[in-house]
């Protein structure tokens, strides 16, 4: 069983990029053996322990804070995450401590991402399969070379506020609306009686714009007339898809199963976007110049 000595010794070599097998053994054994979960990295005391505030240098951090801290670390190890992953996680909670340590070449191919499913069928609009497109994406991901690499999470009968602290609440990389859309009059939510309210442009633009620097890579609106609203949201995030007009349940679902099918293969978000309208046209439905892509990178080259 490892000691706490040797504990600090192994998460000291995941930041340095020098553990080895056993050492991820050992530490998915320590934590799976519930052991006092305490950590020396460096000179900072790390205090993983359950119901316990989590310390970090003169930080400590409480409540839900340290449970998601917590909850990240145990999740990364447990789940076999390979090196990499667990030094990212490490890396993120002790970020301002560890600013100066090496990032990863690639930092996209090791870091876990959150993809935001966001569901909005109201009951005054036309039935939507909503519920057959997430069953897809999560189905996709699980069946993907990369599935370790994302994380899926969903917001269903989604209104204004719960838009707000989905994003709060996940920080996603990528953000997946999936719902109706009505053109220059903005993306159709749900009010608290479930009846449609619509978002305006310029608001959902602002909104987005703040998560951009939060590490929102990617925002993809399956979402009738929906390139609007995608021309103001590329304004702030990278990339972007859009509808440039109306689009059917099936076109809208098979977008979606090869946009993730290149994803969880490890793909570009433009390969993925080029992977969707493929998924259109494969099954012989004419609308694969629907969806419309964004790239705010190559816009600004």
């Amino acid at each position: 069983m490892v000691n706490p000595s040797n504990l600090n010794n192994i998460i000291q070599r995941i930041l340095n990029g020098t553990q080895t097998d056993a050492d991820l053994e050992a530490l998915r054994q320590w934590l799976n053996s519930g052991g006092i979960q305490n950590l020396q990295v460096g000179k900072y005391n790390v205090n993983i322990g359950q119901g316990q505030d989590i310390h970090i240098g003169d930080k400590t951090y409480q409540g839900f804070n340290a449970e998601a801290i917590r909850r990240e670390v145990v999740r990364a190890v447990l789940q076999g995450s390979n090196a990499p992953d667990i030094r990212e996680v490490v890396r993120s909670i002790l970020k301002e401590e560890f600013q100066n340590l090496p990032q990863p070449e690639n930092p996209q191919s090791s870091s876990r991402k959150t993809i935001l499913v966001l569901a909005s069928s109201p009951t005054n609009e036309a039935r939507l399969r909503l519920d057959k497109e997430v069953r897809e994406i999560d189905e996709g991901l699980r069946r993907s070379q990369q599935r370790e690499k994302f994380t899926l999470q969903q917001r269903w009968a989604l209104r204004p506020d719960d838009l707000r602290r989905a994003l709060l609440d996940f920080n996603p990389e990528i953000v997946h609306f999936c719902g109706h859309g009505s053109g220059v009059d903005g993306l159709v939510l749900e009010n608290d009686a479930g009846k449609a309210q619509l978002v305006p442009t310029e608001a959902l633009a602002n909104l987005f714009k703040r998560f951009a620097t939060r590490g929102l890579e990617c925002v993809v609106l399956n979402a009738c007339y929906s390139e609007i609203q995608a021309n103001a949201i590329a304004e702030h995030i990278n990339y972007v898809v859009g509808m440039n007009s109306g689009i059917g349940d099936d076109a809208a679902i098979k977008f979606a199963v090869g946009f993730y099918d290149e994803l969880g293969a490890g793909w570009s978000y433009e390969d993925a976007y080029n992977g969707g309208c493929d998924a259109i046209a494969l099954q012989g439905i004419p609308e694969e110049l629907t969806p419309v892509f964004k790239n705010l990178k190559k816009k600004s080259n």
